[in-house]
């Protein structure tokens, strides 16, 4: 962990938060993303990630209540492949989705081949071993706590991103790394593959069929379609009973206050939105593009899109730069009153007054450099924004590789962030004792 002390931002915000972090018991803890959720009983399940092929990705859950940590499930034995010697279910990179008294969460690979200087799905598999087996879709009876595996993503494709029609109960996903979009159907327990849909996704080569894929979709409730975005900017959407999915005519997502991108390269979601949900006050959607942090209202009956406000702490705000992060933040969901949007996003650090500056770019999704951590609501209705204030440890260090959220039913906020144990940094859970008023 850095211990290095820095100066701030003069101009910026007075207000901090403590953060307190929590030890689940995982020694080899790496980055999450998206994988905690608070549930409709007041718990918080996560999932803390594993870098190595022998050993799997860990479920757990907090309960406020008692404010302790209950161990759940290792994910390679929940997707019956203990005995199968071959590199683990290393994480999940999705949300789990409540319906009918169950979660709904998936698999994805957490150990990756370093080849031509970037990470790919493993083609040669340590000794002993066999390749991936792919991703699975599973359940958890919140009840009986029970789990069920549904679905194994084909070709030994990971899951990257997931969404559940909590209406009707349709699970959607994007695979890892070619980006094939996958529909599975509870009444009859098919997974159909609708192909690839974004090039050769993030297993393409540079400059030529490599495309960031899509890490957040949505469900239109009125009939049930789903859509989500591509590097360059279109959106595709898809609806069960569809042959094949269909791209949003006369639409794109190419404004001039999201950046100029080129979608062969990597490092960036290009014009891909970063996180975006349904509200049905309006019956529109509320995204996010990652790396300018605008927040944006999409009508995809138009289809229509409006800038909203940028939401990046006061500090980025006034630097007018983008944040540290290439891919932009994961941690934005609305909270228990549905109308308020919580977002964990970055804040510049300065040295006698000088903005500390990362790398000009770095080939994945990560850290471009050091940054503070803030807390920003978004009230809906009022339109209002309010940074809450950067947040540190108790010890003065920093949250860092912060990519999910999850808000209590009190309005306390959970995420997952790296932290020193032991002499070691790992990533854990981590509260932000709320209740966070938005206006």
């Amino acid at each position: 962990m850095n211990t290095t002390t820095y100066d701030t931002d003069t101009a910026s915000t007075t207000h901090t938060l403590t953060a307190q972090a929590y030890y689940s018991g995982f020694e080899l803890a790496h980055d999450t993303y998206n994988a905690i959720t608070v549930a409709s009983d007041g718990k918080v399940y996560y999932v803390l990630s594993s870098q190595a092929y022998d050993r799997g990705g860990q479920l757990y859950v907090y309960d406020p209540a008692t404010d302790q940590i209950r161990y759940l499930a290792d994910l390679t034995e929940l997707c019956g492949e203990t005995t199968a010697q071959a590199i683990v279910q290393g994480k999940s990179h999705v949300r789990f989705y409540e319906r009918a008294g169950k979660l709904y969460f998936a698999t994805h690979v957490g150990y990756y081949e370093m080849i031509d200087g970037m990470e790919r799905l493993p083609q040669n598999a340590p000794e002993g071993y066999g390749l991936y087996p792919g991703g699975h879709l599973l359940s958890y009876d919140l009840s009986s706590g029970e789990f069920e595996d549904l679905a194994l993503a084909p070709d030994g494709e990971g899951i990257l991103t997931m969404m559940l029609d909590r209406d009707r109960g349709h699970i959607y996903a994007l695979t890892w790394p070619l980006g094939y979009f996958l529909h599975y159907d509870p009444a009859t327990g098919e997974l159909k593959n609708l192909g690839l849909t974004c090039a050769r996704g993030e297993a393409g080569t540079p400059g030529d069929d490599y495309r960031v894929i899509c890490r957040s979709m949505f469900v239109d409730p009125r009939e049930g379609a789903v859509y989500f975005s591509t590097a360059e900017g279109d959106v595709l959407t898809y609806q069960p009973g569809d042959a094949e999915l269909r791209q949003l005519a006369d639409f794109d997502l190419r404004l001039d206050y999201f950046g100029r991108y080129d979608a062969t390269r990597p490092g960036s979601m290009g014009y891909n939105w970063r996180k975006i949900f349904w509200y049905a006050p309006e019956e529109v959607a509320y995204g996010v593009h990652g790396n300018s942090g605008y927040l944006f209202r999409f009508d995809p009956r138009e289809p229509r899109i409006e800038i909203v406000e940028r939401i990046t702490s006061e500090p980025s705000r006034r630097s007018g730069m983008f944040d540290q992060f290439s891919y932009g933040y994961l941690g934005f969901q609305p909270g228990p009153d549905g109308d308020t949007i919580y977002y964990l996003t970055g804040g510049p650090i300065y040295i006698n007054g000088k903005r500390v500056k990362g790398a000009e770019e770095i080939a994945k999704g990560g850290v471009k450099g050091l940054e503070n951590l803030h807390l920003v609501t978004f009230h809906i209705p009022s339109q209002t924004y309010k940074d809450h204030g950067t947040i540190f440890y108790a010890d003065g260090q920093r949250p860092t590789y912060v990519n999910s959220i999850a808000i209590g039913h009190d309005g306390t906020v959970y995420t997952l962030a790296r932290f020193e144990h032991n002499g070691k940094e790992i990533q854990d859970l981590v509260k932000i004792q709320g209740p966070f008023a938005p206006v």
